[in-house]
């Protein structure tokens, strides 16, 4: 099971004051519509889409990708990309800070989240996450046959697979040890010899004056409560989204090497 990351020292949550609800209801209110609005398209593709195509889903992800791109217009928080996104289906590891990680991640390229289970009957999250194609698994090492099928499935449907190997997400200044389990599907010969696995480091810059760990949302923290303070800034900062080299599984010897090499590679993203 994966344990929540808890801070020694717990953020500082300011009252929004007037002008603060003012920003809540200007920014909100169009990122409510787009979200939202952009999620009864998709369903409606969908319909088309599923009987169609299965597992492949040639044209819902791009109205994902092109909703979370205009949140962060609207959320007036600035976005950039570094690097270059591997081609063809594949697995892509990253850290995980927040909750805005989803539209970061999604942002620059296609992609289908792999989640532990409980995230399914999150309020709200949960039913994006449905909705988007996510990958939902219990991170237990008795259901790794399950997860290598699951993935070979939807890898050879060309979907890019992404995970927080962390387990959990933190204040958004270090990275967590990776956790090897999920990595031990990799390593199945069905998957092994031609799977190419891609780290990417997020690395947020709070609002100007404001606590390093703005963006980060960690430990007991709501989701509402955090979305409201984000809501609210009266500046925002920004978020970067660096795609390192993809590597090899086949070129590692077990799961633990893979799990130290790619988090070698995010951590130092983060440090630069």
């Amino acid at each position: 099971m994966a344990e929540t990351w808890y801070s020694d020292h717990p953020p500082v949550h300011a009252p929004l004051g007037a002008g603060g609800w003012w920003r809540v209801l200007r920014r909100g209110l169009p990122l409510g519509l787009l979200v939202f609005g952009g999620l009864s398209v998709l369903l409606l593709i969908r319909l088309i889409e599923r009987p169609l195509c299965g597992l492949r889903r040639p044209v819902t992800p791009y109205i994902t990708q092109a909703v979370c791109r205009a949140a962060f217009v609207l959320l007036g928080i600035g976005y950039r990309a570094q690097g270059t996104p591997m081609r063809g289906a594949g697995a892509v590891v990253a850290n995980h800070a927040s909750w805005l990680d989803i539209f970061a991640l999604n942002a620059r390229k296609r992609i289908y989240f792999v989640s532990k289970s409980e995230v399914a009957g999150w309020p709200g999250i949960g039913w994006l996450a449905r909705a988007t194609g996510t990958v939902f698994i219990r991170r237990d090492r008795r259901d790794t046959l399950d997860q290598i099928v699951l993935f070979r499935d939807r890898l050879q449907a060309g979907h890019k697979l992404l995970f927080f190997p962390e387990g959990t997400s933190t204040d958004g200044l270090q990275v967590l040890p990776f956790k090897p389990t999920l990595f031990a599907a990799f390593f199945d010969p069905a998957l092994r010899g031609n799977l190419a696995v891609q780290p990417v480091t997020i690395r947020y810059h709070a609002p100007a004056g404001a606590d390093l760990r703005f963006y980060g949302w960690w430990g007991d923290m709501g989701f509402g409560p955090h979305l409201l303070g984000t809501l609210a800034a009266r500046r925002q900062g920004g978020v970067t989204v660096i795609y390192h080299p993809p590597v090899q599984v086949r070129d590692f010897t077990d799961r633990k090497a893979l799990a130290r090499a790619l988090e070698e590679r995010v951590r130092a993203g983060l440090a630069g």
